[in-house]
């Protein structure tokens, strides 16, 4: 069975001085400001968001669900996986890369086993691969 998820954009203006929102319509979670300055400047941070930032969650979340299954799979259940994705934008390049910070509470696991499934985890989580134009590191430890 396969899933579709839709989200929409209103933007008025042109790109410099315009703004947008972006809405979850799928899940109806939310609506989120959007505009350039805080995407290539950070101005606004606080209250606007990105299209990275929004990849970012898609990636944590994904990359979170994938390596807790791939654990499970392992018999090595997790308490608990807390991920942050950090992706990089450069307004002359695009998006540059997306890191991976992964804490975990994995009860049994040997460090060797973990790094290993926490690797596949994120080759195999299909935002991954969506993104494998860019450089996906990965930073993953026990807590």
């Amino acid at each position: 069975m396969t899933v579709t998820s839709e989200s929409t954009t209103v933007w008025r203006g042109d790109l410099l001085t315009g703004s947008g929102t972006t809405t979850l319509d799928t899940s109806k979670a939310g609506t989120f400001a959007v505009n350039w300055k805080a995407r290539s400047e950070g101005e606004g941070a606080d209250s606007v968001t990105t299209p990275e930032e929004l990849l970012g969650a898609a990636h944590a979340s994904c990359f979170s669900m994938a390596f807790a299954n791939a654990l499970a799979r392992f018999g090595s259940r997790p308490e608990s996986l807390q991920t942050t994705a950090a992706v990089t934008f450069d307004p002359a390049e695009g998006v540059t890369g997306s890191h991976l910070l992964v804490s975990a509470v994995v009860p049994g696991i040997s460090e060797t086993d973990f790094q290993r499934i926490a690797e596949e985890a994120k080759a195999g989580c299909p935002i991954s691969r969506a993104l494998a134009g860019i450089p996906i590191t990965l930073e993953a430890s026990l807590a």
